[in-house]
């Protein structure tokens, strides 16, 4: 699948949806954890995952999880949250047959969500409780 402007802006438009949906908690967070768009992960970010097409990633939480956080933690590069809109198209694509604009919206939402959750130390069992998986 190509990522076209057309595509990307369709994307965006939908994210920013997403985003003023949300709770202003997560508004907060989002300050303090950056929220990453990106067409697909990076060859290097595929390896270190250990996904073999770029399909298959929909969203990275890149950083240290609150819950293995200690209080003598050397400084490291902040956290981030990167979605990617290829895996979120891509499973769209899978699941619908086609680019349902609802149910893009949807899996943004759930990914965004999702990468929170690993932010704050869930796992993917408990995501999965909560609906995020």
């Amino acid at each position: 699948m190509t990522i076209d402007d057309h595509t990307r802006r369709v994307f965006d438009t939908l994210l920013e949806q997403v985003m003023e949906d949300l709770p202003d908690e997560i508004h907060s967070l989002i300050e303090e954890v950056p929220l990453v768009v990106e067409d697909r992960p990076s060859a290097r970010t595929m390896r270190e995952m250990q996904v073999e097409s770029a399909e298959e990633l929909c969203g990275l939480h890149d950083g240290i999880p609150l819950t293995e956080r200690g209080s003598s933690e050397q400084p490291t590069l902040p956290d981030t949250i990167t979605i990617y809109r290829l895996g979120i198209l891509s499973l769209v694509l899978e699941q619908m047959g086609e680019v349902d604009r609802d149910e893009l919206r949807r899996q943004i939402r759930i990914t965004i969500l999702h990468e929170i959750g690993h932010h704050f130390g869930l796992d993917e069992d408990g995501l999965e409780a909560l609906g995020y998986g």
